[in-house]
């Protein structure tokens, strides 16, 4: 949400007087909404593959049942120049947004040939009185430093967590200061704390100490992958990562947990939050073991097992370097710290 609004940022009024005409996108607009994100929002273009997929998710979802809300305006022709797409998701009450509603606002795009004339204050504007209108009370969006200055206007504020901004209700009155520190409720001072996605792996080898690696059939950028993934809510590491293993391979890993790593990555182009990893050991497998590997196909088409130096060659350098960390870590009995795992940095 960068690249479509800062021109909007350092300008000034419209050049002309007459306000864009805004209306409220369909499921029908959906690819149009998917071609602008991919055009000026995503620092790399969707392919015609990925645009038809991401349509097909969203148009079911801009319907008034659906979970998704969008304006736009269009071009003499009949083609979207701007848009802004916000998303609805529950969230437990509280007082500051009491009908437990949140809103994310997802995307704002507008055409160079469209900047300057006020489309995305307009797209924006009237997607946030339709998602007040439905009682949504908690938005929110990540924004760069150019377009912070027209958020701020809009009635957002700054966060502590990098770049992601909060709209509230109504803005929040410091208390006149008594001497002592400002306290905030905790649910608001919660949304001024980092955000973090955390998961939990396991590190698996065979009998000679060959790395065991499934192959993504989602994940282009990181298409080898150590057995494991995301933690749900009210999961230990440990669980996860042995909920995990069960699901993806149909091993269950031994106890008691003996942790060979924590990864941490800053948010980027492929994810906005910060992550946060634990990589326990899983242990050496038999050669019967590997080929008795159950795959779910709807995560993983293939498991290979090779000597650490050959994996160098089918992996981004920083899942390599990853990788590495950890092999070491168990050669070693010291846990390793990998702090470089960033998200689309390479």
């Amino acid at each position: 949400m960068n690249l479509d609004m800062r021109p909007l940022a350092t300008a000034g009024p419209p050049a002309s007087a007459e306000r864009p005409a805004v209306r409220a996108a369909t499921p029908a607009d959906a690819e149009g909404i998917v071609r602008l994100r991919s055009a000026y929002v995503l620092s790399e273009p969707l392919s015609e593959e990925w645009i038809r997929r991401c349509a097909n998710e969203l148009a079911p979802r801009l319907t008034p049942a659906g979970d998704a809300r969008a304006f736009v305006v269009d071009a003499p022709d009949g083609s979207i120049v701007s848009c802004a797409l916000g998303l609805i998701h529950p969230v437990l009450p509280a007082p500051a947004y009491p009908k437990g509603l949140a809103g994310r606002v997802h995307v704002v795009a507008t055409h160079p040939g469209a900047r300057r004339r006020g489309c995305a204050r307009a797209v924006v504007s009237a997607l946030l009185n339709r998602l007040h209108a439905e009682h949504v009370t908690l938005f929110e969006l990540h924004a760069s430093e150019e377009a912070a200055p027209l958020y701020r206007e809009l009635g957002f504020a700054g966060s502590a967590a990098m770049m992601r901004m909060t709209r509230l209700e109504e803005p929040v009155v410091p208390s006149p200061r008594t001497g002592g520190p400002d306290w905030l409720p905790p649910e608001q001072y919660a949304e001024t704390v980092l955000k973090a996605t955390a998961f939990a792996c396991v590190y698996v080898t065979d009998e000679h100490d060959r790395p065991l690696q499934l192959h993504s059939v989602y994940s282009p950028s990181h298409p080898w992958q150590m057995v494991g993934g995301t933690m749900d809510p009210g999961e230990r590491p440990w669980h996860t990562a042995v909920r995990e293993c069960q699901e993806e391979t149909g091993i269950t890993p031994a106890g008691p947990p003996r942790l060979l790593a924590t990864v941490y990555s800053l948010p980027g182009t492929e994810w906005p939050y910060s992550t946060i990893g634990f990589v326990f050991d899983g242990g050496r497998l038999s050669e019967a073991r590997i080929r008795g590997i159950v795959l779910d196909p709807r995560e993983h088409d293939d498991v290979r097992v090779l000597a650490l130096a050959e994996w160098e060659a089918l992996m981004p350098p920083r899942d390599f370097a990853r990788l590495c960390a950890v092999a070491e870590a168990r050669r070693t009995g010291v846990a390793a710290y990998f702090d470089t795992w960033d998200w689309g940095n390479e």
